[in-house]
Order: structure tokens, then sequence, then C-alpha cells
């Protein structure tokens, strides 16, 4: 779903970094981790319904493709 260059990435070692930093950053990655989980959880439910609209549109039906959100 969501992919990121690895020039993004950054690695931290949090035995070097002060105790204040290292508790934000550590609240930071619960507070993604969580809303990874949440999203999966979402697309799992959307995934299982027969049918989903959104604003009257026809997104999801068993008889007819995924719709493009964007392009409809």
């Amino acid at each position: 779903m969501n992919t990121k260059s690895k020039k993004n990435k950054r690695k931290i070692n949090l035995l070097e970094i002060p105790e204040n930093e290292r508790a934000t950053i550590i609240e930071e990655l619960k507070q993604t981790l969580r809303k990874n989980a949440a999203e999966r959880k979402m697309w799992n439910y959307l995934l299982q319904c027969e049918t989903l609209t959104i604003n009257g549109q026809l997104i999801i039906s068993d008889e007819e493709p995924l719709i493009d959100l964007w392009h409809g």
C-alpha cells in the first residue's frame, strides 16, 4: 500500500539518544503501527462487503470489478 524509498529511511540507535527523544520516537512508532493496523482492519472489512457505496456512487459490487475512485 504505502512504500518508501530507501533514502527516506533513517537508522536510529536508541541507546545513543537522550531519554526524552527516545520516548518521542517510540511514541511516534506506536502511533504509526496503530494507524497501520486500523487501516488493515478497515480494508479487510471493506473487501468482505458485497457492495460499497460512497456518496451514492457504487464503488464495489459482486457483479462488477473494483471501480477506480479517482477516475470513476
